[in-house]
């Protein structure tokens, strides 16, 4: 017995216990067959563990007879009286014990002689149970080892997968355990973290950060540091209200905080387009009336001195030229959604360019074109497509800027396959090899902190990709140095069919409402259809437009929308609800052109309607078209 306690000594597995027992039992009573079974949560069933000498095939009954409380069967009688259908296999002679620790039934053995050894007695039964009583506390000592190991596994995949670090700190700082994610953070196996102070471990940059987090673990409130170009926040909380043990938690917020930043940027932008869709309305109205009395007067031709012939054509240029800056921030402020149509590259580029001019110049980049004629249409999103031709152009700039010595960039359109490829080269500092890779990945950003959230690229990346095209940047020794260049093929498309309608003949002595709160557009207005030989009546808002319709025949109403009063939503319904005929010679005019609302209703509504600043053209085109639908 001693010597077999010894033997257990150290032993940490079942199966070695198993096999310490089987040498045990074979000194102690030297067995023709041996056989040990073992009980598991998973098998309440014994399940044979060990077997030795001859076979015997021990039946459920028996085995469960031996495992409750013990048998001995000294002869074949005794062996019939037991287990009567169990005598054919029975050896001679066999005793079983079960294998316990208190209430912990942990499986049993059986032993057998044949007739030519000495049968098995009380005696033999009373040695064999302290035997197995030993062997008992040894399993229970190796199955509670073996949920330990399994469960210290269990938790280090756990906080390992993890992705933030964090560790257990214990009495006078020292780390208890941390999982793999603070392990790579400090740079250090995990194996060598316990027991060293975390002060010894920490990047001297978040040493304040983590000291903060553990002096006051109860506020919760994150503790921000720098680490590189990495943001941290280090958070404490205490195990147990009197304990000296905390958890520390590092969490990486880079991404996060970019993601809010790209959020807040595009809060930003939300606010700036609905400011200029508020402000089109007050720019398109003075636009309206300088750059109409500007042609208008250009057009009297012989009545205007010689004098002012060239003043007022610099007057309707600058003034068109204004216009089209205030169309191309419209349509740039304009929502990302919306289908797609044939597009001209070329003139997504000139209005690209158009918007960024200034911006160009104050950094000293000189723009080189070299956008072939003729090219093919691609069926695009135009809004989608300029913000792609913003990015590029743009970070080509801000390159250029970082060298401070000025630079060059260079824009080239071609055709491609069926389609049109455009590359945007710079002569600026260039990307390091070894970041090239990287450049249309998610907040990655060369750029210092806080002038780039790194989604720019990533962004134009998936434009041009749903519009069936690719963005590359090039390689090649002329770029490994200075400079880049990024090349957005796209596939062409069918260009739009211009049918050219057969010319309106140009109507006389209409009678015209004019409906418009400013002064300027009235005077411009009237002043130009009476010089075509209309009758013009004017109305300052849509009250004051029903009361002359209360005395007056018309036979066109231009009326604006946004108006004082009653505006020139409402003077329609009230047409519609009222005068129905009359509704139809409505045209509406308006400065509002970038309001999603204001689009659907001109699209609900299906009449007539011109966007200011118009020219005396589209004036004409207008009136022959709406009276020819009259009539």
């Amino acid at each position: 017995m001693t010597r077999f306690s010894e033997s257990l000594a150290g032993v940490i597995r079942a199966e070695s216990v198993v096999s310490h027992l089987v040498v045990t039992l074979n000194e102690l009573f030297t067995p023709d067959t041996l056989s040990i079974a073992l009980s598991e949560p998973s098998h309440p069933d014994p399940q044979v563990a060990e077997t030795m000498g001859t076979e015997i095939n021990i039946d459920r009954a028996t085995w469960t007879l031996i495992c409750q409380e013990g048998v001995l069967a000294p002869d074949p009688a005794a062996t019939a009286a037991i287990l009567p259908h169990w005598i054919s296999e029975a050896p001679t002679s066999w005793m079983g014990a079960p294998i316990k620790a208190d209430r912990h039934k942990l499986g049993g053995v059986f032993i057998g002689r044949e007739a030519t050894s000495e049968s098995f007695g009380p005696t033999d039964l009373a040695v064999l149970r302290p035997v197995l009583a030993q062997a008992a506390i040894a399993l229970v000592n190796a199955h509670l080892l073996t949920l330990l190991e399994s469960g210290k596994q269990e938790w280090e995949k756990t906080v390992d997968a993890v992705p933030d670090a964090f560790c257990i700190i214990g009495r006078k700082g020292r780390v208890r355990r941390a999982n793999k994610a603070f392990a790579e953070l400090v740079h250090m196996p995990v194996s060598e973290l316990v027991g060293r102070k975390w002060q010894e471990l920490m990047p001297s940059e978040i040493n304040a950060a983590v000291a903060n987090a553990l002096a006051d673990p109860r506020s919760q409130e994150p503790q921000e540091a720098k680490l590189g170009n990495r943001l941290l926040t280090a958070i404490a909380h205490q195990v147990g209200r009197q304990s000296d043990h905390y958890v520390l938690v590092l969490e990486d917020q880079t991404d996060k905080r970019s993601l809010q930043d790209q959020v807040a940027q595009s809060a930003k932008m939300s606010a700036i387009g609905q400011l200029i869709a508020g402000i089109a309305h007050d720019l398109n109205n003075p636009l309206a009336s300088v750059a109409g009395f500007a042609e208008y007067l250009v057009q009297m031709g012989d009545d205007v001195p010689a004098r002012l012939v060239e003043p007022l054509k610099a007057i309707h240029q600058d003034a068109e030229r204004a216009s089209n800056i205030v169309k191309n921030l419209l349509t740039f402020a304009r929502s990302q959604q919306g289908g797609r149509q044939p597009l001209s590259v070329s003139k997504v580029l000139d209005a690209t360019l158009m918007l960024l001019n200034n911006q160009l110049m104050s950094y000293n980049v000189e723009t080189i074109i070299n956008v072939e004629e003729d090219l093919p249409h691609v069926e695009g999103n135009a809004t989608q497509l300029q913000q792609v031709f913003v990015n590029v152009i743009t970070n080509a700039a801000q390159a250029i800027r970082s060298s401070e010595t000025g630079g060059t960039i260079t824009i080239t359109g071609e055709r491609w396959l069926d389609g049109v490829a455009i590359t945007v080269e710079d002569d600026g500092p260039g990307i390091p090899q070894d970041l090239r890779e990287r450049v249309f990945e998610a907040f990655f950003t060369t750029k210092p902190p806080g002038e780039g959230t790194g989604l720019g690229l990533s962004i134009c990346h998936g434009i041009v990709t749903e519009h069936g095209g690719h963005i590359t940047l090039l390689d090649g020794p002329e770029h490994d140095q200075t400079g880049c260049a990024f090349r957005i093929e796209l596939p062409g498309c069918e260009a739009p069919d211009h049918i050219e309608a057969p010319a309106q003949p140009e109507p006389e002595g209409l009678r015209v409402l004019v409906v418009d709160d400013e002064p300027h557009i009235l005077h411009y207005l009237r002043a130009a259809l009476e010089d075509w030989g209309h009758h013009v009546t004017v109305a300052s808002d849509g009250q004051e437009a029903l009361e002359r319709l209360n005395r007056m025949r018309f036979d066109i109403i231009i009326t604006d929308l946004r108006m004082p009063r009653v505006g020139g939503r409402a003077f329609y319904e009230s047409l519609k609800r009222d005068k129905p005929d009359v509704a139809q010679q409505v045209v509406f005019c308006t400065g509002d052109t970038v309001d999603s609302d204001t689009l659907a209703y001109l699209e609900e509504v299906d009449r007539p309607h011109l966007k200011k600043p118009f020219t005396l053209g589209e004036l004409r085109a207008m009136l022959a078209d709406a009276t020819s639908t009259a009539e």
